[in-house]
């Protein structure tokens, strides 16, 4: 594949397959737009003109240049038509039977040097091009919604496709302005695997009636610093395609327990309640509800005296303790005094749980203590790891199992997580930031709670290559 304006094809006219068609012109190839219906061939081709005139509307384009990009779009109603592309892009329906049949037909349409790639955000690149010919020169090359606007594609080799394919790929995603990052095909490649325990871990504090939904996601949000909480972020997706992407990687991972997906979940997607675009899902929307934030109930008598030695907290004598996964209550049969434990804070609310056994007054020292710090104070039930930390912890430990697995380098993976899901920080980055043996003891406590769900603690130890702020 050359680096000239080479044809580029691109099968499927939804919303994927539009905007990268979308990508592809702009950065000046001629594109062929196939679809067998060719009423989505020009809805595809109407939608990216509305996106091009509102372009030019505010004044981020010009008329000459958006009908320049309209121009280089050819609809294609037959795949002969495909014939002289040096790259075809497959955005079909995500069943393995129908990609296999198209890229077989593609490999007899198609010359021998043509790159065959599929936009496949779960099925095995390696199945798809099993038994065509020239296996070498197919790979999956993953966009993300909006195609236009989000700057990551994973590139993903299966297990016949070629270093020297791979490197081509990536060359042409970065001249057209994205940041690839390389894997391999593996279930959920690595942003759908390594953001798993993200939603996973709210689902279980929602099931476990540790917090309201509301201040669950604040937690994360404000708390952990992400831009959107879990449960707003799966409304959002959309309740039906955030389950099925759980369940498919759950299955194809022999139905590994950490990648368990929700019953409550389940019983959204059947209700038909899928979130935004259904108007309810966790929430009614618009969203207008506010989490309720903790206050002391005796404030006159919530301040302590503060003591700090050997990064422990005395208020009086209550015990504030960051968490390590185990449960307050516990700490305080330990420690034989009040105990709280608070989460970790990246912005500026703080989550708090108490033992069973404080009075109201002791548990209000610490909520005290954190309001005069500014921090909006969120209580939650007792909770092994609270929020924030334990679910940073099982990104972390996730993206680390990746890395030794060798799905893919530890800085594609920061990397990944950061353009494609907007995560503040990659989740190596964030471990190490945090300490290896701090996430290490965490995920043993969690283990210790939960059992086989969490990962065995042998796999937690610094990655290579996993040093430095990938913020």
């Amino acid at each position: 594949m050359s680096q000239n304006q080479f044809t580029v094809a691109v099968i499927g006219g939804g919303t994927m397959g539009a905007g990268i068609v979308e990508v592809a012109a702009s950065a000046g190839h001629p594109v062929r737009l196939y679809d067998i219906s060719a009423e989505a061939i020009t809805r595809a081709i109407d939608g990216i003109r509305q996106r091009l005139e509102s372009r030019v509307s505010r004044g981020k384009l010009s008329a000459e240049q958006a009908q320049a990009l309209l121009s280089r779009i050819t609809p294609a109603t037959e795949l002969s038509q495909l014939a002289d592309a040096q790259l075809v892009i497959e955005a079909a329906s995500e069943r393995l039977e129908i990609k296999q049949a198209l890229f077989s037909q593609l490999a007899e349409i198609c010359s021998p040097s043509a790159l065959l790639t599929s936009n496949t955000s779960s099925i095995s690149i390696t199945a798809i091009a099993a038994g065509i010919k020239h296996p070498e020169r197919v790979a999956g090359l993953h966009f993300f919604n909006p195609a236009p606007v989000m700057k990551l594609v994973e590139v993903v080799s299966g297990l016949a496709t070629s270093a020297e394919v791979v490197e081509q790929l990536c060359a042409c995603v970065s001249r057209w302005g994205k940041q690839a990052v390389r894997c391999r095909s593996t279930p959920g490649f690595i942003v759908n695997r390594v953001a798993r325990p993200y939603y996973a871990e709210a689902w279980r504090a929602l099931e476990e009636q540790v917090a309201s939904a509301e201040v669950i996601d604040a937690a994360l949000r404000d708390g952990g610093g992400f831009p959107m909480g879990p449960l707003a972020l799966t409304d959002l997706i959309g309740q039906d395609v955030n389950f099925a992407v759980t369940c498919s990687v759950f299955n194809a991972f022999w139905q590994d327990r950490r990648f368990l997906p929700s019953l409550l979940q389940q019983e959204l997607a059947i209700a038909g309640r899928l979130g935004k675009k259904s108007g309810h899902g966790v929430y009614r929307w618009p969203v207008e509800t506010q989490p309720e934030l903790a206050e002391p109930t005796l404030a006159a008598d919530a301040a302590a005296q503060v003591a700090i030695s050997d990064n422990v907290t005395k208020l009086d004598g209550v015990l504030l303790l960051e968490t390590c996964g185990e449960t307050a209550l516990a700490l305080s049969v330990r420690h034989g005094c009040p105990v709280v434990v608070y989460d970790h804070s990246a912005g500026d609310t703080v989550v708090l749980a108490a033992s069973a056994t404080n009075s109201p007054a002791e548990t209000d020292k610490a909520i005290y203590y954190f309001q005069q710090q500014g921090k909006k104070v969120l209580r939650i039930a007792d909770y092994p790891g609270l929020l924030v930390w334990r679910t940073v912890a099982m990104l972390a430990n996730e993206a680390l199992d990746a890395v030794q697995k060798g799905v893919a380098c530890a800085e594609d993976i920061d990397t990944a997580m950061r353009l494609g899901v907007n995560y503040p920080r990659g989740p190596l980055a964030w471990g190490e930031s945090l300490g290896w043996g701090t996430v290490l003891r965490l995920l043993e406590n969690l283990q210790q709670h939960y059992g086989e769900r969490t990962l065995p603690p042998e796999c937690t130890a610094a990655p290579k290559g996993a040093t430095g702020d990938a913020s």
